[in-house]
């Protein structure tokens, strides 16, 4: 894989998606359809994924491409791949709050190893470069030129004062009694993979997962966590999560800065 080539594209299409998505966000009205797991669906998850699909087959064909709206990749096995959510946080986006991304990401041997996650909405865009560290850009975004760029990192937190982030549409008590087993010293609520790119940022230490998440949910996210120094890990014996899982559904999870010491589920 030309991962200079790679970063291109992925951050090409993921600016060229979030256009199209804000563009029905934007209007008068949208339709959402239910689809058979009673999740929502929207024209511009279908626009997107369109959009962002046809650009990475031409770019790169012959890599696997696994993506949340089309079910006949689901059945693809390899550990190597491509794997695309085109709108996380449907539900954010249905009820114009905002906190949903484009997800692309590519996965090497079962880790995902670049990534883009775009939040059009929000105007933040983070990103791993060809060399696998990871950058937040700020806009305004221009589709073939990059604006500046920072490199991002992961806290150095303090176990005895931890800033917790967790999820904004998910969250439960299972989750609320795992985080009460840390010392927190304030908590946010995000929607979509942006809960990893707060963690990648260092404005959260710790967000941990008590519920289902796919691949295509996390790919990404975990990509820009990984190149900020950050780690995920399953919930129930801390050992790495990985990917190219048969219907590529997860367990339960924590994404965290290494320094966090980590409770037992």
């Amino acid at each position: 894989m030309d991962h200079d080539k790679l970063v291109t594209v992925m951050r090409r299409l993921a600016l060229e998606a979030g256009a199209k998505i804000m563009e029905i966000y934007e209007s008068d009205s949208f339709e959402v359809k239910v689809k058979s797991d009673a999740s929502p669906v929207t024209e511009a998850d279908e626009a997107a994924d369109a959009l962002i699909s046809a650009g990475l087959r031409e770019a790169f064909p012959g890599t696997i491409l696994i993506t949340e709206e089309q079910a006949a990749t689901h059945e693809k096995r390899a550990e190597t791949f491509l794997i695309v959510d085109p709108l996380d946080g449907t539900k954010e986006f249905v009820n114009r709050r905002g906190d949903f991304t484009v997800n692309i990401a590519y996965v090497e041997n079962g880790a995902p190893i670049r990534g883009v996650v775009y939040a059009p909405a929000r105007g933040r865009m983070f990103y791993t470069l060809a060399d696998g560290s990871a950058v937040e850009e700020a806009g305004p975004f221009d589709l073939d030129a990059p604006g500046q760029t920072s490199p991002i990192r992961v806290s150095d937190p303090d176990n005895g004062a931890l800033m917790v982030v967790a999820s904004k549409s998910h969250r439960d008590q299972a989750t609320d009694d795992y985080i009460g087993k840390y010392a927190v010293k304030d908590m946010k609520s995000a929607g979509s993979s942006l809960k990893f790119c707060l963690v990648a940022t260092g404005e959260a230490d710790l967000y941990p997962r008590v519920g289902r998440t796919m691949e295509w949910d996390t790919a990404a996210g975990h990509a820009v966590l990984a190149g900020a120094g950050g780690r995920v890990v399953r919930f129930d014996d801390h050992q790495p999560l990985v990917y190219g899982k048969e219907g590529f559904a997860n367990p339960f999870f924590i994404a965290y800065a290494p320094k966090v010491e980590l409770k037992p589920a």
